[in-house]
């Protein structure tokens, strides 16, 4: 029996196929129309669906709704789970489903995860299960974009995964070089954290800048513990679902 798993996020729609735990496939898409879902529908015979978003729910899960049993991804849906966020009705789904995707695929140990997308995000669950809560900053190319947009004479500047200097010299290196360094430093800082707390944690990458994250750090200190996993929150959501039908 195959699962449609979707998430919804800032930016992108991440659609993925289940079979009982094994990742059948996945793709992201600027948006969603229901010529996909029929093939989506048709070629795997999908018979329900778990849904996340950050955003209002989209028009056409109402008629994903009409053809398969569709259940939205609740806090609740995480018993394995020992949450103690002190607003735990304000922590974002997408966090919750990707720790829950770490405890997964890692149940034995402590995990940090980095999500870096629209922002990045930084949340640990222990190898007992317990979340105590993270950290959210400002993701790569929100940082680009607030520089342009905030000065009267900086252009708008992109990511480059090649650029390897501490400093610029000239104005788009300069950019560069705060903004991309100062995520590294920002992530190498974080990881610190955690391991100075004695958790050695395994660390692991998810999100749409989560091979530039792993591209910068390869020759760092940490690069040995670090796993990248672009599906994570999908595999949490798809984890949370099995267990909802056990």
């Amino acid at each position: 029996m195959a699962r449609l798993v979707i998430d919804i996020g800032n930016t992108l729609i991440k659609l993925a196929v289940f079979n009982g735990p094994v990742l059948v496939e996945a793709n992201h898409y600027s948006e969603v129309n229901d010529y996909l879902l029929q093939q989506l529908l048709s070629q795997h015979q999908i018979t329900q669906a778990i849904f996340s978003s950050v955003k209002q729910p989209e028009a056409w899960l109402n008629q994903l709704q009409q053809q398969v049993k569709l259940v939205r991804f609740e806090r609740s849906m995480a018993g394995g789970i020992h949450n103690h966020y002190l607003t735990p009705h304000t922590l974002g789904l997408d966090r919750l489903a990707a720790v829950m995707g770490a405890r997964h695929l890692y149940p034995q140990n402590n995990n940090l995860v980095i999500d870096a997308g629209t922002c990045i995000t930084y949340d640990g669950i222990d190898a007992g299960a317990n979340y105590y809560g993270g950290s959210i900053s400002p993701g790569l190319n929100m940082r680009y974009k607030a520089l342009q947009h905030y000065t009267a004479g900086l252009p708008l500047v992109t990511a480059d995964a090649y650029f390897k200097s501490w400093y610029g010299n000239n104005t788009t290196t300069a950019i560069r070089s705060g903004v991309q360094n100062g995520v590294l430093y920002e992530v190498e800082g974080f990881i610190q954290q955690y391991i100075q707390q004695g958790t050695h944690p395994n660390i692991i990458l998810t999100g749409g800048d989560s091979v530039f994250l792993d591209t910068v750090l390869k020759n760092s200190i940490f690069a040995g513990h670090i796993k990248t996993e672009p599906h994570l929150v999908l595999i949490g959501l798809n984890a949370a679902i099995q267990e909802h039908n056990d």
